[in-house]
């Protein structure tokens, strides 16, 4: 009778997981709707005066994405006011919801990726994930590695998808 082997364990093939260079810190959604006249005017004097009143220590070492979810149309300077205000605070600070501010802070990670030891190797990049990974940092990872990598899939070593694989 044969030994079972994990041919899995043995390969050459690297795992890639984008949940491991999820960075920590809180997540903060600043929306701005109740600062504005009736939820859609911004009027400038009201407006000024609750960027002047409002907590910005809150945000403290936080990563904020400033929205306005109704449908006012927020001059530029606004947001520009507001993120003025949480520069002393803020680790980053993004115009958007949540998954724009998730895939700033991975464009950011994988931009600065040392991808050299992926030269040259299969790689699978994970799909699952339990943290809020967003779609398109799985976008920037498959473009960041295949610039090296003999190849690259998706998914789970036992049922993974081909994405590319250098031409030799």
């Amino acid at each position: 009778m044969s030994e079972i082997v994990n041919r899995v364990a043995q390969s050459k093939l690297i795992t890639f997981n984008l949940e491991d260079y999820y960075p920590k810190g809180e997540r903060k959604v600043l929306d701005i709707k109740d600062w504005l006249y009736e939820g859609f005017i911004l009027r400038e004097k009201e407006f000024r005066a609750h960027v002047e009143e409002h907590d910005w220590s809150t945000y403290q070492d936080a990563y904020v994405a400033l929205q306005c979810s109704s449908d006012a149309i927020i001059p530029g300077w606004a947001f520009m006011l507001i993120a003025s205000k949480l520069q002393p605070y803020a680790k980053k600070i993004v115009q958007g919801n949540l998954e724009t501010l998730e895939t700033a802070l991975y464009q950011s990670i994988l931009e600065n990726l040392d991808v050299s030891e992926f030269s040259e190797k299969p790689v699978i990049i994970k799909g699952c994930s339990n943290k809020p990974v967003p779609e398109n940092a799985y976008l920037m990872a498959v473009a960041k590695i295949q610039e090296v990598a003999k190849s690259v899939m998706y998914g789970e070593a036992c049922s993974s998808v081909p994405l590319f694989k250098r031409k030799k």
